[in-house]
């Protein structure tokens, strides 16, 4: 007795301390657990639903939009509706007493950048178009920064002109618009106002020969057309499996919704290179323009709101480069990505007061042609893809139909890859891949739309040209380690996480199986994450894997 009374009050204390503290942290505990339940139950269950109603939504308007520009791109195929049967079209041919007067005076322009892997080829290319010399003027608008370089494209600029070509070069000493402003500078020279009609190849781009002989000839007959744009052929499909995924997706802009667009309303987005134009409807639309990086799609927009035609060639193919490296794949989808939400925002409401156009027209290029392609279709791809399906993995109470998670992205997919058909075996991997860039386009999208940082950021797509034919290919390995950490890219590398850590989720817990398909994704976000993705570059100051 004496001796529990001589106990000292500090070990009274102390256990009367930890009893109110487990009870406090059992009290706690519980309350953390009951507000996380209403949380779930009250805001988080309610979010993700609206979710998936939203993102259904959109699925349904992205998958009618893909069949109805399949039906009339299957149309043209099986009634063989070219554009020679379309619109009056005659071949040229020398008139005697004329001579080669009786061609228009055609401009070709060459916008470049540091391009010393691909300047010989797109010149060469240029210089032996079918056209009489006399009748053809040509400008190579050299905005590079490389003094190397620019006196490399100068010669080879000084070559062709002791063969007899009218060719000149330009060159600025700043960079004012980008591309935008060197054609806008370019096409203010004098001897340009004696041209009819100009053509754009970009210095990746190697035109037929026959290229001004198929083209000409509908502005020659049918005064209301200001565009006729060519179909793109890749050169280096073939060099790797992320080329080969670029051949799909961008077979579908061509195949299907180039030539939808040209067959029902006359109007498409112009490439930007490949086409020609007509110089009186360029400058009724007043000309290139500065403000967005899709000054294409720019002056495209603006001339079909004056009434002009435009016509898609789907058999007349120039031969082009696609990006090999990830990086330089990424900064050009962005900029695809993110100008037309920009334009979009900027010229929405131009469009709709325009009164040279119909209702019609106006309802296919803001609905059709900005918000279900531009829009919705990143939005369905990334958010409902890539975070809402992933996550109502966690919520059991979110019933996602099979209609939207099976049936109308196997439309979807069948659609894009069926303009490849020799790919078809490489769907999965687009899939994936697609998925993946869905991030950095989604992203953009709302750059784009919000005006942020990147909007108007302009990165030259990397051009490898026939280095890789004449360069040995590095070690992967090696290279691997010696450039490890300036490979990896956190943001796929964190999107891999959440979805390995959503697919893991579901195979223990749930049952709609949802892994099946969450668990390569995550996978593929890793992959690309950590660089090995696109072919390795000799010489490059960042190595990308096989």
């Amino acid at each position: 007795m004496e001796a529990h009374l001589s106990r000292p009050l500090a070990f009274y204390l102390t256990q009367a301390w930890d009893i109110c503290s487990s009870l406090s942290a059992d009290v706690g505990l519980h309350r953390i657990e009951s507000i996380w339940w209403w949380v779930r139950a009250a805001v988080l269950v309610p979010a993700v639903k609206a979710a998936v109603i939203s993102c259904l939504v959109m699925s349904v308007m992205l998958v009618v939009e893909k069949l109805s520009m399949a039906a009339v791109s299957l149309y043209v195929m099986v009634f063989r509706r070219t554009p020679e049967k379309v619109y009056r079209w005659e071949p040229l041919s020398g008139d005697v007493e004329l001579g080669s007067s009786a061609y228009p005076m055609v401009l070709v322009q060459i916008p470049m950048f540091n391009e010393r892997e691909v300047y010989q080829l797109s010149i060469g290319a240029v210089c032996s178009l079918d056209w009489p010399s006399d009748r053809l003027i040509i400008q190579v608008l050299d905005d590079s920064t490389d003094a190397a370089i620019k006196d490399l494209v100068h010669k080879e600029c000084e070559r062709w002109l002791r063969k007899g070509m009218n060719i000149h070069y330009v060159s600025r000493d700043n960079r004012n618009g980008y591309k935008a402003g060197a054609l806008k500078e370019a096409m203010e020279l004098d001897y340009v106002k004696k041209c009819d009609c100009v053509a754009i190849f970009d210095a990746d781009h190697q035109p037929p020969c026959d290229f001004l002989m198929r083209t000409i000839p509908f502005f020659i007959h049918n005064p209301k057309i200001a565009l006729v744009q060519a179909r793109w052929m890749f050169v280096n499909a073939d060099e790797c499996i992320m080329t080969r995924i670029q051949e799909m997706s961008l077979n579908y802009h061509f195949k299907v919704e180039q030539q939808s667009g040209s067959s029902t309303f006359a109007f498409f987005g112009f490439n930007g290179t490949a086409g020609v134009w007509r110089i009186l409807a360029l400058q009724e639309a007043e000309g290139w323009k500065e403000r967005t990086t899709v000054e294409d799609m720019d002056l495209a927009v603006r001339a079909t709101l004056r009434g002009w035609k435009f016509v898609y060639i789907g058999d007349l193919e120039v031969k082009s480069e696609l990006p090999s490296t990830y990086k330089a794949y990424r900064y050009q989808q962005h900029r695809w990505a993110c100008g037309p939400a920009n334009l979009f925002k900027k010229m929405a409401w131009d469009i709709i007061k325009a009164k040279k156009v119909s209702i019609w027209r106006k309802f296919f290029l803001v609905y059709n042609f900005f918000f279900a392609r531009r829009i919705v279709s990143y939005n369905v791809t990334f958010f409902f893809y890539c975070v809402v399906i992933p996550l109502s993995t966690f919520f059991p109470e979110v019933k996602i139909p099979t209609w939207g998670v099976v049936y109308i992205p196997t439309i979807i997919t069948i659609l894009n890859a069926a303009g490849t058909p020799s790919s078809l075996h490489l769907t999965f991997i687009w899939i994936l891949f697609e998925n993946v860039m869905s991030l950095h386009r989604c992203k953009a999208v709302y750059i784009g739309l919000f005006d942020a940082g990147r909007v108007n950021e302009w990165v030259v797509t990397e051009k490898l040209g026939n280095m890789l034919k004449t360069k040995p290919v590095v070690n992967a390995a090696r290279t691997f380690q010696k450039k490890f950490w300036e490979r990896f890219l956190f943001l796929e590398i964190a999107m891999g996480i959440f979805l390995f850590v959503c697919a893991y989720y579901d195979y223990a817990f749930s049952r709609n199986q949802y892994f099946i398909y969450i668990f390569p994704l995550s996978i593929s976000f890793f992959i690309m994450g950590s660089g090995y993705v696109g072919i390795f570059i000799p010489g490059a100051q960042q190595a990308n894997a096989v």
